[in-house]
């Protein structure tokens, strides 16, 4: 159970964990096989309250990571959610803490016999003894015997600004998350009918326009989300066996750097999906690096050939080495598929997803039809790990779609969970499933497109 912090360096790109090995088992060892997420950061997000609850709100138990130059990691753990009520919270299972090299075990403290555990404002997270982001700085205010009684020397080594700050959801057996929807949010036939019928569903397919031979998907997403890794498992789903064909890796930067439009083959010898998935190189926060809007709009009209280098300094321009000037309805996108990590959903900084609401609006624009895929949703959830039928019974994973919806103005019916392939070496009957399912809808709403175009 100690697995998730150590691997948050390969989850969360630029956001990580800044936890060694010692306190990171230390702080693990206050919960019975807890698993953290990070969830915020204050040296990227900003050592703010309207930071703080922006990430933190109304995510279930947390757990502060505060960190001083005297070497103390300390902090505070609630059971319940943030979410700016203006009242005082009771939670017995709330806790201060306090790490440092000095001691063998972590101290922990309980509440005061008859006080509540924190006030739930608008300022930063106030458990009366401990007061974090104090007048929105990177400084904490020491109360002791508000709520919590300690002596300060143990709990902070009475240095009470901050280097970094951060807060973790706390997944696990006795905190309450990962609880399950008594129904489904969608009902799946988790079959192997189901699946046969998805696949002859795809593989018969016709565009409504005579003169169009494919539908075209464009892959979207941040670095590492998982782009190509879906076009690997849609393949290998198809083809009856594992394949890599799109290179993939957990790199920070794109490992992507090439325009592709894959198509996808029935069985080693079978015929041609009517379909094209075109994968691209990952977004990046910083308008200088990874894949810019100029180049995905070029992409959406038709004008870039497969096997284009994508480079960050410029977009492709009408005289670049790649550039398709005549172009048909078989060249253009017919469907965006924008693809993100579930595990990331709360780390999502405002430029990228200033980004995604620009590519979002030049979609609309040119009557592009979009929908959302969240991967890797069994990293995500511990309940989708252990049997990825809880998928759509996952109170977790439906919180992240809605705020998916939300964030980017997509309608939940456009939200996709799916799991790609990634270290396994046989096929599974429901992950195909899911696959399919969202194969399918790709297919629906690229009818959408032709339906909306005019044509002799």
């Amino acid at each position: 159970f100690f697995h998730s912090l150590s691997s948050l360096s390969s989850i969360m790109s630029a956001v990580t964990s800044s936890l060694s090995k010692r306190q990171e088992k230390d702080l693990l060892s206050l919960f019975s096989h807890a698993r953290l997420h990070l969830l915020y950061k204050a040296s990227i997000h900003g050592f703010t309250a309207a930071a703080f609850h922006g990430r933190c709100d109304r995510q279930g138990p947390t757990i502060i990571v505060a960190y001083n130059a005297a070497g103390f990691v300390f902090g505070a753990y609630t059971s319940k959610d943030y979410a700016q009520s203006g009242q005082a919270v009771i939670d017995g299972a709330a806790f201060l803490y306090s790490i440092s090299a000095e001691r063998n075990k972590p101290l922990r403290v309980g509440s005061i016999s008859g006080k509540h555990a924190f006030t739930d404002g608008g300022p930063g997270p106030n458990f009366g003894a401990l007061v974090f982001l104090h007048e929105d700085k990177p400084a904490v205010q020491s109360n002791p015997g508000d709520c919590f009684n300690f002596q300060e020397a143990e709990m902070h080594g009475n240095d009470l600004a901050l280097t970094e700050f951060e807060v973790y959801r706390v997944e696990g057996s006795l905190t309450g998350l990962g609880d399950l929807l008594e129904k489904p949010w969608r009902n799946i036939q988790w079959t192997s009918e189901r699946k046969q019928q998805l696949m002859t569903s795809i593989q018969n397919y016709l565009p409504e326009i005579k003169a169009v031979n494919q539908a075209r998907v464009l892959l979207v997403g941040p670095v590492g989300a998982g782009k190509s890794s879906f076009f690997n498992s849609i393949n290998s789903a198809f083809r009856g066996n594992m394949t890599c064909q799109a290179i993939t890796g957990t790199a920070r930067t794109s490992v992507t750097t090439q325009y592709r439009a894959y198509t996808i083959k029935t069985g080693r010898r079978g015929g041609t999906l009517p379909l094209i998935l075109c994968d691209t190189m990952g977004l990046e926060e910083n308008a200088d690096s990874g894949l810019n809007v100029d180049d995905i709009v070029s992409i959406f009209k038709g004008h870039m050939k497969d096997r284009y280098q994508f480079s960050s300094c410029s977009s492709i321009l009408e005289d670049s080495p790649g550039y398709q000037k005549h172009v048909t309805l078989n060249d253009t996108i017919h469907c965006l598929a924008y693809v993100i990590d579930t595990c990331k959903v709360s780390l999502l900084s405002q430029k990228m997803l200033d980004k995604l609401t620009a590519i979002r609006k030049r979609a609309n624009q040119l009557g592009i039809p979009q929908i959302l895929l969240m991967t890797k949703v069994d990293e995500a959830c511990p309940l989708v790990a252990k049997d990825l039928k809880n998928v759509y019974r996952s109170v977790y994973i439906q919180e992240k779609a809605r705020q998916l919806s939300d964030s980017l103005g997509i309608p939940l019916s456009y939200v996709l969970p799916v799991k790609n392939y990634s270290e396994e070496l046989e096929l599974d009957q429901n992950t195909d499933i899911l696959l399919f399912m969202v194969l399918e809808q790709m297919l629906n709403y690229a009818d959408s497109y032709f339906e909306n175009q005019i044509t002799d």
